[in-house]
């Protein structure tokens, strides 16, 4: 009778955090760069700061260059409004309005 040997592999169970902070090191040895890719967005991790990011679109036209520079102008001027908006809406004191709240309050 032939036994078959069976290997035996060692399990390692991985918490969340310990998987996020080994993400935030740099690139891993063990993982492709697609398993990589995925753990870092199921996980939420961001890359390395010294990692290179990846260009997902290669060679872009005209067209489409433009057309990102475009959106990009447009959110940088909806940021810069939002900014002016959060500044300008908080109320300033106003003496002439204290004088007015002061002469009803002893009217009344």
């Amino acid at each position: 009778m032939n036994r078959m040997q069976t290997k035996k592999t060692a399990t390692t169970v991985v918490t969340e955090p310990s998987a996020q902070a080994a993400l935030r090191r740099g690139a891993t040895t063990e993982l492709t760069p697609e398993e990589e890719r995925v753990m870092r967005m199921r996980l939420g991790a961001s890359p390395a700061r010294g990692a290179r990011l990846e260009t997902v679109a290669g060679h872009r036209t005209d067209l489409e260059i433009e057309l990102l520079a475009a959106e990009i102008e447009a959110h940088l001027r909806w940021r810069e409004h939002q900014a002016t908006a959060a500044r300008t809406a908080a109320p300033r004191p106003s003496r002439t309005k204290d004088k007015i709240i002061r002469a009803l309050r002893r009217k009344g």
